[in-house]
């Protein structure tokens, strides 16, 4: 069978080729393929080969030129709040002169600044200042993403930002995976047990109209507490959601063993967890989604990788772009803050950010990997090895990038197609 486009004479090409959760030893590896090329036929990877491709070729398959390139698949964020109104940067100066970032919120900033601009924001400005926003990622190598709502606190707003990304879903190529999260602080005009109630109530409307695939609650000091944040994803697992934490990210909490107790998908920051948690954390299939980019920007810890590789838990590296802790959609340098400052490899990393991440978001049966029969979702950089994504740091080495089988960013130049305007 004739393919419909080959990426011909890769350099190298870099996929796992085992199943995750990768932990230990399987995170470190990876399959490279050289003068390697790739067949798309309907979207999916039709073949993977190295040296001749010409039994593909029909009289209408397009050929692209994968030389001076490597080949990695398509990169997938899985932490973003991607859907808010405004920016920060008035925070800026206080979070450098130490102001803790939890007092910012207790004044009534943080979190809560940004619901106030979000609850003002029309539909229209969300859609597009989102749109932006997924176009910086799609231009850096991102494929996919898990997205967040939390910035509305009642039911209006969350609802209105779970819409805007399910149009995002109809107009963007780079797929969105939607978490419903009205569990992201405590509203400043409700009673907490009162909007506690009224964020499990929305749970079955989000559910009904399948705005979500899962649920996630930040479980922190000042924010929701263990006993709170369980109730909350019991309900959500009650209506079939799967279920993701904001946990120890500033105080041990023991967020991350209740990540484990209700088997959720991950376990998301833990800068401050407990070593008791990666030990609880090593025994499971929850992954330890770390999000390096928020310790750079705040200047706070960076969470313990290499002992929780080392202890065997299965990790993913996230960029978590948000207005207040992490406002860049270069999602390189992410992975590069985690190869320098988690002492991660670089195949660590690149295993972090495709099979892991698709697998905590259940989507390692579609993406996470290049397999014959995956979407056709594959990044080109023009550098000699994967080691020079991280050696040169601060810049964007994606050429070309192609998701299910057509090009959408050329040369750093993104290709609009039907639907995506």
């Amino acid at each position: 069978m004739f393919a419909d486009r080959i990426i011909t004479h890769i350099d190298h090409l870099y996929t796992t080729e085992e199943t995750p959760p990768l932990r230990k030893g399987a995170l470190n590896r990876v399959r490279v393929h050289d003068d390697a090329y790739i067949a798309f036929k309907d979207g999916l990877i039709h073949q993977i080969g190295m040296g001749s491709h010409d039994h593909l070729i029909g009289e209408h398959t397009i050929l692209h030129d994968g030389r001076h390139s490597i080949a990695v698949p398509g990169l997938i964020d899985s932490h973003t709040h991607l859907v808010h109104g405004g920016t920060r940067e008035d925070e800026y100066e206080r979070l450098l002169e130490g102001t803790p970032y939890l007092d910012i919120l207790a004044e009534g900033g943080g979190i809560h600044g940004t619901v106030e601009k979000t609850r003002k924001a029309s539909f229209e400005a969300l859609l597009q200042k989102a749109f932006r926003s997924l176009d910086q990622m799609m231009l850096h190598g991102v494929t996919t993403i898990e997205g967040k709502s939390g910035y509305g606190l009642e039911t209006k707003t969350e609802l209105k930002q779970l819409h805007v990304m399910k149009r995002l879903n109809e107009r963007h190529p780079v797929k969105i995976v939607v978490t419903a999260m009205g569990a992201h602080a405590v509203p400043k005009d409700i009673d907490r047990k009162t909007y506690i109630e009224s964020v499990i109530a929305d749970l079955s409307t989000i559910k009904r109209e399948n705005l979500a695939s899962a649920v996630d609650v930040f479980c922190e000091t000042g924010v929701y507490s263990i006993t709170e944040t369980k109730r909350i994803l019991l309900a959500a697992q009650k209506l079939g959601f799967r279920v993701k934490l904001h946990a120890d990210e500033i105080d041990p909490l023991g967020g991350a063993g209740l990540a484990v107790e209700l088997n959720a998908s991950s376990a998301d920051h833990l800068m401050a967890i407990s070593d008791q948690d990666i030990m609880t954390m090593s025994t499971s299939d929850t992954i330890a989604n770390l999000l390096p980019g928020t310790s750079f920007y705040l200047n706070k810890e960076y969470a313990p990788a290499r002992k929780m590789i080392d202890q065997g838990v299965a990790v993913s590296i996230s960029g978590d772009y948000n207005p207040g802790s992490c406002p860049t959609e270069n999602f390189q340098l992410i992975m590069q803050l985690a190869s320098n400052k988690l002492k991660m490899t670089p195949t660590e990393v690149l295993n972090a950010v495709t099979a892991n991440a698709a697998y905590h978001l259940n989507l390692f049966d579609k993406v996470g990997s290049l397999e014959v029969g995956k979407r056709g979702n594959v990044v080109l950089m023009r550098v000699p090895n994967l080691s020079y994504v991280f050696y040169h740091f601060g810049i964007n080495h994606t050429k070309d990038v192609f998701i299910d089988g057509l090009p959408t960013v050329i040369d750093q130049r993104i290709i609009r197609r039907k639907n995506h305007e």
